[in-house]
């Protein structure tokens, strides 16, 4: 099998998405080019296939998993400018693309400052209607904003907690004892 295309030497898996790309009569030109991997091929010539301006990812900055989830918000009709951004990873442009399909104000945490576990946990805060504001800080882990949001939807007085200081396992055992009406300011 000839490994060239308008010039380029490309892998067989390469080749293999610009033939299927021909194969479909799509533009192939916006995805053979030796700066994409064949990952990074199949989701463009993907987003071909769904019609989607994929002129918003088709950018080597891109790994593929980031554009997987680039090309799944284009193809759900959301606002993708607000990750399409090489400073999110996959994980955390996932994150802020479920709070956009759940029509959450994820401006609370569209933060590359929070991983995409915190971001989980604030989002599930606010798919839950609670008031996510109280930790979404970055100065708590994701285990201690987890604590917290438990608390929230308990109706507990997480202020008594909500404090970077206390680890994870203390803010448990003080969101269990306030759950049981015990006395926990000593």
């Amino acid at each position: 099998m000839n490994n060239m295309y308008n010039g380029y030497a490309f892998n067989s898996d390469e080749m293999d998405e610009i033939h299927i790309g021909l194969e479909k009569g799509l533009d192939v030109s916006i995805y053979a080019n030796p700066e994409f991997n064949d990952y990074q091929m199949h989701q463009i010539r993907l987003g071909l296939e769904d019609r989607l301006d994929v002129s918003v990812y088709a950018d080597p900055k891109f790994d593929f998993f980031q554009m997987d989830e680039i090309r799944l918000g284009l193809k759900d009709g959301l606002d993708v400018s607000i990750y399409a951004n090489p400073k999110f990873n996959d994980y955390q442009m996932y994150e802020i693309r479920l709070g956009l399909k759940d029509k959450l104000d994820i401006s609370i945490y569209a933060d590359p400052k929070f991983s995409d576990y915190q971001m989980d946990e604030i989002r599930i805060g606010l798919k839950d209607g609670l008031d996510a504001s109280i930790y979404a800080d970055p100065k708590f882990n994701w285990s201690q904003m987890r604590q917290i949001r438990f608390g929230l939807k308990d109706g507990l007085d997480v202020s008594i907690y909500a404090d970077p200081k206390f680890r994870c396992d203390k803010m448990y055992q003080i969101r269990l004892s306030l759950k049981d009406g015990l006395d926990v300011s000593i």
